[in-house]
């Protein structure tokens, strides 16, 4: 893994009320309070962000945000600036998550105008990037995950990527409790890794973190953990639950 500090994130989705928010943050804190070699982040609805904030001072946890917009401000009724995540207390944000384009139209187009709008605001963005089970089928698993990155970083510098994170999230493996095996895992993030030299340069290839996301579990985890380019998870439903999701970055 080099030297890459592993990365492990709960995406809550649209769970949790701002108690339950604020409860679960505070029994993670104290649970993961002796960890020290890697990051942990969560990202809470945004109703509990500047709640759970206040929860995670002082704490191993870090705070993101399921999205964003790409205006600073404006007449754009329902959305959330970068400045509005900063001013809540997030440092992480999850960008084109495959719920938000299934459901919501996003593009590789908009994860680049966003990936653009939280870097500038220093917010650590985690682009989300991933295959259909129709499309591994057609074994087009590596065409759809270069088309997604290319698209997604374009008219990016090296320079500009310092921070990002990508997280592979195979779509047949979100919520289905199917996992990709570990050597399935491991030859797209190699391959993932690959693409990021040929198209920037082998140092960011070499310190950029990419995750794993889909169905990941306490039972799973060290296996997946165990390979050489995974660096880390993008937990879903295992992160609502603090116990659960403490094993797993204790994994």
């Amino acid at each position: 893994m080099e030297n890459r500090i592993p990365l492990i994130a709960g995406n809550w989705k649209m769970f949790k009320t701002c108690p339950e928010a604020v409860e679960t943050a505070g029994q993670l804190a104290r649970l993961v309070a002796d960890v020290t070699d890697r990051d942990v982040m969560i990202a809470p609805p945004f109703t509990g962000l500047a709640l759970v904030a206040e929860t995670l001072k002082g704490s191993q946890v870090s705070l993101g945000a399921q999205n964003l917009f790409w205006e600073t401000e404006g007449a754009y009724t329902g959305e959330i600036s970068p400045a509005m995540l900063a001013s809540a207390g997030c440092t992480y944000v999850i960008i084109g998550h495959s719920e938000r384009r299934q459901y919501f139209g996003e593009t590789d187009e908009t994860m680049n105008k966003k990936i653009s709008a939280a870097i500038k605001s220093d917010l650590t963005p985690v682009l989300c990037i991933g295959e259909s089970e129709k499309e591994r089928e057609s074994k087009e698993t590596f065409s759809v995950l270069d088309k997604q990155v290319t698209k997604g970083l374009k008219g990016f510098s090296s320079a500009d990527m310092e921070t990002l994170v990508i997280a592979y999230e195979p779509i047949w493996a979100i919520g289905t409790g199917k996992t990709a095996t570990r050597e399935q895992a491991q030859e797209v993030h190699l391959f993932l890794r690959s693409l990021i030299e040929k198209k920037f340069e082998k140092g960011l290839a070499k310190s950029i973190r990419i995750l794993y996301g889909g169905s990941v579990k306490p039972d799973n985890i060290t296996e997946l953990m165990a390979m050489p380019d995974i660096d880390g998870a993008l937990v879903g439903g295992a992160s609502l639950d603090a116990e659960t999701f403490s094993k797993i970055v204790h994994y």
